[in-house]
């Protein structure tokens, strides 16, 4: 008796599991380093309209992470915290963007002493055009933790799509030095 209920649960949790799998939603749009950036316009932390194009010039991190207040997210956004003023001093802004609401953003960004920008993408629509849209079930909607550094052109220069939260901001600033060769350009100064 025993023995057919593990069998009964196995099936049903094999099920479930493929029903998931078949329910989720990814976005099937795929950016590439090289691509131009799609612009947008969100509200950010303070209930303000940004749009990427406003930064034309600049170098621009654009971080997608999954749910202000959970664990990597906010190991994540610590890091870019604990990394944001040499980050800064290479004239680089960093944007911080996910589906949670402007209040929510506010709350994080005082909770944690955040001093760079949170975007709401509350419709993700925003997360659907740059490929991090996630969806289970119809009812968990989340962006996928992905990062784009951006040129002042609007090219993507860089996309990870694994992130070691704990490091990333790190990562971020040294690819940034390297791949706009900020350490030639101190060298000739």
């Amino acid at each position: 008796m025993q023995k057919n209920y593990y069998i009964l649960l196995f099936v049903i949790l094999f099920f479930l599991v493929i029903f998931i799998v078949n329910n989720s939603k990814g976005n099937e749009i795929v950016l590439k380093e090289g691509d131009k950036a799609p612009d947008f316009t969100a509200l950010n932390d303070e209930g303000k309209k940004v749009s990427l194009s406003d930064f034309k010039g600049k170098i621009v991190v654009l971080y997608f992470y999954p749910k202000d207040n959970t664990p990597g997210c906010t190991n994540e956004a610590c890091s870019f915290r604990d990394s944001y003023e040499k980050i800064k001093s290479l004239g680089v802004v960093v944007l911080g963007i996910s589906l949670d609401n402007e209040e929510s953003h506010k709350k994080f960004k005082e909770k944690y002493n955040l001093p760079f920008t949170l975007l709401s993408d509350k419709d993700g629509e925003i997360s659907k055009e740059y490929g991090t849209y996630t969806q289970y079930l119809r009812t968990i909607k989340f962006a996928k933790r992905m990062t784009f550094i951006i040129d002042g052109n609007g090219i993507i220069k860089k996309i990870y799509k694994k992130v070691d939260v704990s490091r990333h901001s790190e990562e971020v600033y040294n690819d940034i030095k390297s791949i706009f060769d900020f350490e030639k350009k101190d060298s000739e100064l």
